[in-house]
């Protein structure tokens, strides 16, 4: 059942699987199985890696001997999605197509555009300035396909002056509404409502006013400027409260067909819309916990449980357990 690829440059032939394989437990190395298997699903990253075109791209550290970190048993349990990050930035270190060395994907998030040539320009010409600034130093294919930029806007509410930041991101970190933070049932969408949701910043952590040159009561608000390929959504479950870490049960609803994220983009930004293609799930407490992935492959859903991976239905997909979200997008239905 496997696809066979020559590669030109050494006619080199490997045989590639379904990727309807398991990964072992190693000790409390779920957090890593589940992400691992959302990513090898993801099918432009999963291309890359099993052809290596890393090593058609020249890339400065690509051909190096790479280690990602002991795995000895017993390992302590970790956040998903914080592994998900650390890999994700160690990736992009390795097959950085340019030649400096950057000190992680992020390294040029939260320029504030200040410059008097930056200023005259309309919002969109000064978030693609910044794009291209953020390629000259860090250009992988894990930006080709991760990567997108959030416009993040203060407004002074005693001038009315504005100030811009054009931060990149590889996830969105969603906070869950507090009303139902505990129980209950909410919708992606109100999740996606509360992250861009306009916030007042009062004296306390006043931002400095470049119109006024002092401290003043302002409002941030952020929206999606430019939409990655795949987009990643991390649903908030834990919180942190003098009584210790906390976890979220709330059901969160999300579309596994045509997520519309019109209400989250920046002006001119268009109407991207995404199909689901994988999640990584969390069951049991902050002290107790075990993670699965559900994945699309061959347009049907699994499950992969550590070494056992088993069909799944579709409508079993949501759940109140369900920690980060993987979207691809479709250029089809998507209006740029």
């Amino acid at each position: 059942m496997g696809l066979l690829i020559v590669a030109d440059k050494k006619q080199e032939t490997r045989t590639i699987g379904t990727g309807l394989v398991g990964l072992r437990n190693l000790g409390n190395t779920c957090f890593m199985n589940a992400i691992l298997q959302c990513l090898s699903n993801t099918q432009g990253l999963r291309d890359y890696c099993i052809r290596r075109e890393y090593q058609l791209e020249g890339s400065g550290s690509g051909k190096k001997r790479c280690e990602l970190m002991d795995v000895s048993p017993p390992l302590s349990q970790q956040d998903a999605q914080e592994f998900l990050r650390f890999l994700m930035d160690w990736l992009h270190i390795e097959i950085n197509r340019k030649t400096r060395k950057t000190p992680n994907i992020m390294s040029l998030s939260g320029n504030r555009m200040s410059a008097d040539n930056l200023e005259r320009l309309r919002d969109d010409e000064k978030s693609m300035q910044m794009w291209k600034r953020y390629l000259e130093r860090d250009d992988s294919k894990i930006v080709d396909l991760f990567v997108g930029q959030l416009n993040s806007t203060l407004r002074c509410t005693t001038c009315g002056h504005r100030s811009i930041t054009f931060d990149v991101f590889c996830d969105l970190s969603l906070p869950i509404p507090k009303r139902l933070a505990m129980g209950g049932r909410v919708t992606l969408s109100e999740c996606l409502n509360l992250f861009t949701a306009e916030e007042e910043l009062d004296s306390d952590n006043a931002p400095m006013c470049e119109g006024c040159n002092q401290k003043k009561r302002s409002t941030k608000k952020l929206t999606i400027q430019r939409f990655p390929k795949f987009l990643v959504l991390h649903l908030n479950r834990f919180s942190f409260s003098r009584y210790g870490i906390r976890k979220s049960t709330t059901y969160v609803e999300f579309p596994v067909f045509g997520l519309s994220l019109r209400q989250c983009a920046s002006d001119k930004a268009g109407n991207p819309v995404y199909d689901l293609y994988a999640v990584c799930n969390h069951t049991g407490t902050v002290n107790g916990g075990h993670y699965t992935a559900y994945c699309k492959s061959g347009g049907r859903w699994h499950v992969y449980n550590d070494s056992r991976v088993s069909l799944m239905q579709e409508n079993s997909i949501v759940s109140s357990e369900a920690y980060v979200l993987f979207y691809q997008l479709d250029e089809t239905r998507s209006i740029r």
